[in-house]
């Protein structure tokens, strides 16, 4: 039997996708560079403005992973220790739709509830109250994050708390230790060794949101770096402050994923009632007291989500769905999403058969390592630079040249693919060195050509997988809103992008029923992505 050799033609291939990759990256950050040295004259760096940009961005991202911990360690624990819970598989399965609902969609549940007419400022109205709660500045943006972040961090601290040996739990019955006592001794340690990791991607997640400090930000006031970028290319047409917030943001997050990658990474668990029986917290008040913390955790994520629902299906659906707009926009966004999601996986898949490839070269070891770390981080390129920062370069690097309105849809396509790209690797890469293991020897002994063995062995084993990365990217592509923000136009729409001005139209009938429809689209994605490739690779 032949030993197995590396193929060129797969490291050839990953070495283009890294090129691509690096390629469109390089040009986004040179067109910030140069515009910076253009511009040099007229530079506000580091101005007022900016310092109160930046310090709002770090302010409210940290604020936003205290709350969203907060909640998350008491329900979290109230989860653990009630496995058999009625509907708890539900409810953990709820917890899982913030990772796939669009933020736009989410932004118009949580104005539902917590707006001016919402809910909550009718029930306060109703005890006598007359200054409403305002859903606009920080506290919707607040709102907001932990409605996305608590659930996340809920299910990864639930699921350090289900890798905890049962024979931990047996011996703290049979030493009669109390409810505190095994609080301290066995469930914050578990949860202690996660917090970091868990705390680090909340942060990051808060720090570069977009879609949400849009919609609930209320003026220069609470404006984070992200939304700054975009006012300033959309409406104040300012490419130097543009230019010197994007090269901040850059910073940022570099340093935040460099602090990411020291800290321990928490895994998200099946999440399904698998917790070995539990004999503390048997008490009626403690029962009460957790049924307490998840019911009020239910109905903060529920009610959204319900009201986006119920809105949704007030508005009229089939008007809505006659108008030549609206039609026109859902096309323009399937296609922008399939052709997107066929990029993702193909570069996906590019840069896992290369990563193998390079991993069983045993010549020039060091080049393969470094060609499979390359390759690794060329992946995760599009969490440096977020999709507004790299949509704002490639606009100062095509505005001298053509119409930036004019392509468009080529660069929309390809952020939103890059966007995708960490998430269909995540799915591709472990599936595909799975099956390289069961396959690879027998292919070789039987002599199949490269082709053949493509069409006859590889793509119908990992055809689901394939189509779950497909359908993720899909849904992922589906709801952004970050390049279409700054590209979109009358000729260039999508159903975000029309969502989004129909908000600020104030029909919010219409974009009631648009939220509906998007956030069905997306969800379903979601849904046939988790359904077919054996769980959820979000990480929000």
């Amino acid at each position: 039997m032949r030993a197995y050799r590396a193929d060129p033609l797969d490291i050839a291939f990953g070495i283009a996708a890294l090129a691509i990759i690096l390629g469109i990256v390089a040009f986004a950050v040179a067109g910030l560079l140069v515009a910076a040295g253009t511009d040099a004259s007229r530079s506000t760096a580091f101005d007022a403005y900016t310092v109160r940009v930046v310090r709002f961005t770090l302010w409210q991202a940290g604020l936003s992973t205290l709350l969203s911990l907060a909640f998350a360690l008491p329900l979290a624990r109230a989860l653990a220790r009630r496995p058999h819970f009625t509907g708890r598989a539900w409810i953990l399965r709820l917890f899982a739709v913030p990772l796939g609902l669009p933020a736009i969609v989410a932004a118009l549940g949580i104005i539902a509830i917590w707006g001016r007419q919402g809910v909550v400022n009718d029930a306060y109205r109703w005890l006598g109250a007359e200054q409403p709660i305002s859903v606009y500045g920080l506290p919707g943006i607040l709102i907001a994050h932990v409605f996305f972040n608590m659930p996340l961090a809920t299910r990864l601290l639930l699921a350090a708390l289900e890798r905890v040996p049962a024979e931990y739990w047996r011996n703290a019955a049979q030493l009669g230790l109390s409810a505190g006592t095994v609080f301290r001794l066995i469930e914050w340690p578990a949860m202690a060794r996660v917090i970091p990791g868990i705390a680090g991607l909340v942060f990051m997640l808060c720090a570069t949101s977009f879609t949400l400090v849009l919609l609930l930000g209320g003026g220069p006031a609470a404006t984070t770096i992200e939304v700054a970028i975009y006012q300033a290319l959309r409406f104040d047409f300012d490419p130097p402050r543009a230019v010197t917030l994007a090269l901040i943001q850059i910073a940022l997050t570099g340093a935040l994923l460099g602090v990411l990658a020291l800290l321990p990474r928490p895994e998200e668990g099946r999440g399904d009632g698998a917790l070995p029986r539990r004999f503390d917290a048997r008490s009626p008040r403690a029962l009460a007291l957790d049924v307490l913390v998840i019911g009020l955790g239910l109905v903060f994520v529920a009610a959204p989500l319900a009201a986006t629902l119920i809105s949704g299906i007030a508005a009229d659906l089939i008007a809505l769905l006659r108008e030549a707009l609206v039609q026109r926009a859902l096309v323009t966004s399937l296609l922008i999403a399939g052709a997107a999601a066929c990029l993702s996986v193909v570069m996906a898949g590019m840069i896992a058969r290369a990563r193998h490839a390079a991993g069983g070269a045993r010549r020039h070891h060091l080049a393969a390592r470094g060609l499979r770390t390359s390759l690794a981080g060329a992946g995760s390129l599009i969490l440096l630079v977020p999709p507004v920062v790299l949509g704002a370069g490639w606009f100062l690097v095509l505005r001298d040249h053509v119409d930036p309105l004019a392509a468009a849809p080529v660069i929309v396509v390809v952020v939103n693919a890059l966007m995708a790209l960490p998430f269909a690797l995540r799915l591709l890469e472990p599936a595909y060195a799975g099956h390289m293991v069961r396959t690879e020897r027998l292919s070789l002994s039987l002599g199949l050509s490269r082709m053949r063995r493509l069409l006859r062995v590889d793509l119908p084993a990992l055809a689901p997988t394939i189509g779950a990365a497909f359908a993720f990217s899909m849904a992922l592509s589906l709801g952004d809103l970050g390049a279409i923000a700054l590209f979109g136009s009358q000729d260039l729409v999508t159903l975000p992008y029309l969502l989004l001005q129909r908000m600020g139209s104030y029909r919010t009938d219409d974009a009631a029923g648009l939220a509906l429809i998007l956030g069905f689209l997306c969800l379903l994605f979601m849904i046939a992505g988790t359904r077919y490739g054996g769980g959820s690779v979000r990480e929000r």
